[in-house]
């Protein structure tokens, strides 16, 4: 597992992400597909999505839907047409820097040299 303080930035565009491939999502759902991507290596606290998520709803990138299943209410969340418009962005945005952080560290894992 990640720390904290990695995750928060990358929070956001692994949201945006998900939800461009899927046509909307509850928030437990988004914790499992991360698990699941990610073989167990990013685990996502419900204490950080939930705010990320309310945070993309308040800006207008996703949209909500409350749906009973099973005597219970689930919030699927959604991306707006704004919200489709983040989404390439971040994700490049992402890789842009993922590709200057292997400029300094290079390709070789430290812990291996």
């Amino acid at each position: 597992m990640y720390s904290r303080e990695l995750l928060k930035g990358i929070l956001k565009p692994i949201i945006l992400k998900l939800l461009s491939e899927e046509e909307k999502m509850y928030g437990y759902e988004i914790v499992q597909k991360v698990k699941e991507k990610t073989e167990g290596k990013l685990l996502i606290k419900e204490g950080s999505l939930y705010p990320t998520l309310h945070a993309l709803t308040t800006e207008g990138y996703l949209t909500t839907e409350s749906v009973i299943v099973d005597s219970r209410t689930r919030k699927y969340y959604s991306l707006t047409n704004k919200g489709k418009g983040l989404a390439i962005p971040a994700i490049q945005e992402l890789f842009d820097f993922q590709a200057t952080l292997k400029l300094i560290f290079g390709n070789k894992n430290p812990a291996i040299s």
